[in-house]
């Protein structure tokens, strides 16, 4: 039975499950466009490098988590300056301000301030934070190197410094408990009367003085340390999991795709000319088939990825080289039938060329087939290549979902109870091969006559 690409779309929207899996793989797409839009291309170039990681938390939870907990723990934010200047006669004054709402059962961990000052001279740098009861904490004021001419200077201000807590000692008779031994967070964050949490709005300012000009700042950023980030939470690594787990899904989609696609169009191409040649060249091409198909794919991967190379484009051209074989054997049988048919004997006797017939004739017929093999094979190639990266054998500079799994084994992510590090590119990666073995049973009982009668 013949098939248009009406026909079959009208069959194929008729199937639930043909429809959730078209579902499916929008909502995978709009993920990958979301990745490719939002996240910059150079965080998925620094995915390993460490330093690119310093101003997140280690091991964090999701921030969501804190709907679920009855005592809110702390999230680490990274604040964005609000930026005024003024003239003061003949002094120069940027100011940076961060507003923090902190409603949170915990202390911080800690605070970092990260800037890059662009001046000339020797400007002076002040930091303090306005506290929600009104008192006003001097934390930092120190003088940047001197610089004859224009330079740029980058710098980091921590709260374990111990020049912030010598700074606030002028505030310590104010307090009803005892400061020492204290870290500088802690104070700065504690009610007055008690050593518990001081909620409500706190206000951090960097002022920058400069008499020898206007001063910038470049890059300016608080840091509240804290136990939870972001919507997917952090690695042992300080990575952040949702630019992983985003960028995984365009990974995914093309290990996949490009897999089937590759494997199918020469698997098909190599059945239906042996099918139609037949005799000698049948037994020979079908022959080397079944030794290509008598190999354990697994180990002979493993093999090459340690001997050759694990670059991405590797492993996928490995998993085009060991998927076609099954293909190549069912559209063999297929093309065997076809090439009786009466129109492919009068292409024949009319002198047509056999790469004319093949592709004219024969290969058309198969196309339905071709699209439902296309859609059953994506999930094995994506699993294949995640199963690789598990065992330390993917290409490490690609965040996949099984890189991501496999660092989680390698921190011994499950033994510290850190799901949010193994649950969710284990849930991708199962609901994208079930979205494109959905579609492909749909186009399975659309080509198959058995399951069309039923």
């Amino acid at each position: 039975m013949s098939f248009s690409a009406k026909t079959i779309w009208k069959e194929f929207s008729h199937s639930k499950i043909g429809i959730v899996g078209i579902a499916i793989l929008v909502i995978l797409f709009s993920m990958s466009i979301v990745a490719f839009v939002t996240i910059p291309l150079d965080n998925f170039k620094t995915w390993n490098d460490p330093a690119s990681w310093l101003l997140y938390p280690k091991s964090a939870q999701p921030a969501w988590v804190n709907y679920f907990q009855s005592e809110k723990i702390p999230e680490h934010l990274i604040l964005k300056p609000i930026s005024s200047s003024q003239q003061l006669d003949s002094v120069s004054v940027l100011t940076d301000s961060f507003v923090v709402n902190y409603q949170y059962d915990g202390f911080p961990s800690d605070f970092i301030y990260q800037y890059t000052a662009k001046y000339s001279g020797s400007p002076l740098l002040q930091m303090s934070v306005t506290r929600p009861d009104g008192m006003i904490l001097q934390l930092v004021s120190t003088s940047l190197p001197f610089a004859n001419g224009d330079t740029t200077y980058s710098s980091m201000i921590f709260s374990t410094q111990d020049v912030i807590t010598k700074n606030i000692e002028d505030k310590k008779t104010k307090y009803a408990f005892s400061l020492d031994g204290m870290s500088s967070e802690k104070i700065i964050f504690s009610k007055l009367d008690e050593n518990t949490i001081l909620k409500g709005p706190y206000v951090f300012r960097v002022h920058l003085y400069d008499v020898s000009g206007t001063p910038v700042l470049a890059k300016s950023n608080l840091i509240i340390g804290g136990k939870v980030y972001g919507i997917m939470g952090t690695d042992e690594l300080r990575r952040d999991l949702s630019v992983g787990l985003l960028w995984g899904t365009p990974l995914a989609l093309f290990i996949g795709i490009t897999v089937s696609i590759g494997s199918v169009v020469f698997g098909l191409v190599y059945g239906v000319y042996a099918g139609y040649k037949g005799r000698s060249t049948d037994e020979v091409m079908m022959r080397f088939n079944d030794i290509i198909y008598a190999m354990p794919a697994l180990p002979l991967l493993i093999i090459l990825a340690v001997t050759i190379g694990n670059s991405i484009f590797l492993i996928v051209g490995f998993l085009v080289i060991f998927g076609w074989v099954g293909i190549a054997k069912v559209s063999r049988s297929m093309a065997l039938q076809i090439k009786t048919l009466q129109y492919v004997e009068a292409s024949k006797l009319m002198g047509q060329k056999d790469y004319k017939i093949i592709f004219k004739h024969i290969l058309p017929q198969l196309l339905p087939y071709a699209f439902a093999s296309i859609a059953i094979s994506v999930p094995g190639a994506i699993t294949t290549e995640a199963g690789l990266s598990f065992l330390g054998l993917g290409d490490p500079t690609f965040p996949t979902w099984g890189q991501i799994l496999h660092d989680a084994s390698s921190y011994s992510a499950a033994a510290r109870g850190m799901w949010w590090w193994i649950l969710p590119p284990g849930i991708m990666i199962a609901v994208t091969g079930l979205a494109f073995v959905f579609m492909g049973q749909a186009m399975d009982s659309i080509v198959n006559p058995k399951l069309r009668q039923r």
